[in-house]
């Protein structure tokens, strides 16, 4: 029988990236959004549940139709500067929303039965300014800002809930995703995007004046941050293969989703230009607050725990479908609900 999984946020950016590889596995994505910052022309992959993940009632509509076998939880609020100015948003819909979650699987758990396991989108964040490079999942938990205590919490929700109530869970440290689908089915798409890649492709093609690099006093060798990038096809792919591990009754535990290979701004500027012939237009600026000068990732145990292995996330792969994406007609027109 066809298995349902439960992906919160499954309009999104990853959340439809996942839901892809999810059916592509064999499995019924049952996609649960609010369609805050989610599109609907994204949810070409399973049946729908327009809900919040704050209201009970929402997410026990959603356990009750379709009984999921375990749930992918990406709904968040993500922008770090966003979480410096409006922290109460963050922790709310961030933290407050998974608690919610975590409970009603619960709440719909028959008596005696084992709880259904939880696949986490955490974050990089929670590492906050790493005190060596590449990073380990054993490193120091200091977050800088809102968003990544708001994802740090929900990790220690979920450990508190392994312990006490057998509910089994993954949390994946994601660094940058970035890319869009190989088909150019879907892939990015915002009124006002805030990534780096997606901004500086709205600087190529005029959509805005110039791209805005906030920072060039860093440590780093070119005084621009670094950073991380992962393919968000590989991204949900590892979604799947972390799924498949707690479907065969893994332990709970916290993995880091990247590369190993850092990119400075300054050098993934130079890729883009270099993929679609024509410099992007820049400027410069101050820092941003709450932004670690480099976050790299070792992703080792991940790549041995779930026998998963990034292999689309050479920068210029990550190019290449970003900017097939972006000039996709259907993007460009496509509304954001």
């Amino acid at each position: 029988m066809t298995q349902h999984i439960l992906v919160t946020g499954g309009a999104g950016y990853i959340g439809s990236h996942t839901c892809q590889a999810l059916a592509k596995a064999g499995y019924i994505p049952v996609v649960f959004d609010n369609f805050y910052t989610g599109n609907r022309w994204a949810v070409k992959f399973g049946p729908l549940v327009e809900g919040d993940t704050r209201k009970a009632e929402d997410l026990q509509k959603a356990f009750n139709t379709y009984k999921p076998v375990a749930v992918i939880h990406l709904a968040a609020l993500l922008s770090v500067p966003e979480s410096v100015s409006e922290p109460a948003d963050y922790y709310q819909t961030n933290t407050v929303g998974a608690w919610q979650l975590l409970n009603t699987i619960r709440a719909t758990t028959p008596q005696g039965a084992k709880p259904i396991p939880v696949v986490f989108s955490s974050t990089a964040a929670v590492y906050g300014i790493p005190e060596s490079s590449p990073i380990t999942e054993n490193a120091k938990l200091n977050p800088i800002n809102p968003y990544g205590h708001s994802k740090l919490m929900v990790e220690q929700m979920l450990a508190d809930y392994s312990k006490a109530y057998n509910l089994k869970s993954v949390s994946l440290r994601y660094f940058n995703a970035a890319g869009a689908s190989e088909n150019n089915e879907i892939g990015a798409y915002r009124q006002k995007p805030f990534h780096l890649i997606p901004v500086a492709l709205e600087a190529v093609v005029g959509t805005r004046p110039q791209l805005q690099i906030m920072g060039t006093d860093y440590p780093t060798e070119d005084g621009t941050a670094v950073r991380d990038y992962i393919h968000v096809t590989d991204l949900a792919e590892a979604h799947v293969a972390a799924l498949e591990y707690l479907l065969k009754g893994g332990e709970t535990t916290s993995l880091n989703l990247g590369t190993g290979q850092g990119y400075s701004v300054k050098q993934v500027v130079d890729a883009i230009g270099t993929e679609i012939g024509q410099p992007v237009p820049a400027a410069y600026g101050d820092r941003r607050a709450g932004d670690p000068p480099a976050l790299v990732a070792d992703s080792s145990r991940a790549q041995s725990l779930l026998n998963w292995k990034p292999r689309l996330s050479d920068i210029s792969t990550i190019v290449r479908t970003a900017w097939a994406w972006r000039q996709n007609e259907t993007v460009k027109d496509a509304p954001v609900l």
